[in-house]
């Protein structure tokens, strides 16, 4: 590590380690270290300091400072239609809701928007209209990436996953912004955004809900704080309701909260089979 621009030590990344456990449940494995570092060193110069142990005296003091740290750690790796048997299983759902109400879903991993405009587009989808009967929570832990969703512009190589039949219906082209393409307006009313910690004790999440989408956020916690989260969202969740889960992750050591309908959706143990 003395080849390095900042010191940094096993004590530093083990505090490193800690803090962004407890606070959001995230577990480094040691594995790690490069990529903390690599993340980190760009606060180190921002903020001016030499080591981090100094970066972490100001994060001691700084609260202002704790919003870019955890920014900077989670991960935002994302895309439209990701894992796109997800989203035929919902429109699957959302057709056969005949009852008349407002249909909840929340996306609490939004990152940069694409998975909940997804969301979006799936709804107008099945229900052949840009007005649905949907609203859509979109939350996550990263101030940032929220901005940028909730701004809902896009270069073209992000939308390379769409076919020109939806880029024509739900999207438009900004002006002064060259090779971007941006969400119709009626697409972004469909959507709410929220800055939402799993962690914290409240997350301020209206239900019943029709449908959680948490793919791919579990992989960063261990199974305790799994289990936790997952307690909690079975009473936000209709009775058919669903959950939908990231490829990689699996509940089996939550199988008395939710059951396993196929392809990492699941559905809480006390509804009747789907």
């Amino acid at each position: 590590m003395r080849d390095r621009e900042f010191l940094f030590t096993t004590t530093d990344f083990d505090r490193i380690r800690a803090l962004i456990h407890r606070y959001a449940g995230i577990a480094l494995s040691s594995a790690k270290q490069d990529m903390v570092y690599s993340r980190l060193a760009r606060r180190l110069r921002a903020c001016g300091d030499r080591t981090f142990a100094e970066y972490l005296v100001r994060l001691e003091r700084d609260r202002t400072e704790w919003e870019v740290f955890v920014n900077s750690l989670t991960t935002n790796l994302t895309s439209f239609f990701r894992e796109p048997h997800h989203f035929d299983l919902l429109a699957q759902r959302l057709r056969g809701i005949a009852e008349k109400r407002t249909i909840r879903i929340w996306c609490n991993a939004a990152s940069t928007g694409e998975e909940p405009y997804s969301l979006a587009i799936t709804a107008c989808e099945a229900f052949d209209t840009l007005t649905p009967p949907v609203q859509i929570l979109a939350s996550d832990i990263d101030t940032s990436v929220l901005a940028q969703a909730q701004r809902g512009r896009y270069r073209q190589d992000r939308l390379e996953r769409l076919s020109a039949e939806r880029l024509r219906r739900y999207f438009v082209r900004p002006a002064g912004g060259p090779g971007e393409l941006e969400v119709r307006p009626e697409l972004q009313r469909l959507l709410s955004f929220r800055r939402i910690n799993l962690l914290e004790p409240n997350w301020l999440v209206q239900g019943p809900l029709d449908a959680i989408f948490c793919r791919n956020v579990m992989i960063y916690f261990d199974k305790p704080t799994q289990y936790a989260v997952l307690k909690r969202f079975v009473p936000l969740l209709r009775k058919d309701g669903a959950l939908f889960a990231g490829h990689s992750e699996s509940f089996l050591h939550a199988v008395d909260l939710f059951r396993s309908m196929g392809r990492t959706v699941y559905q809480c143990v006390d509804a009747s089979p789907a």
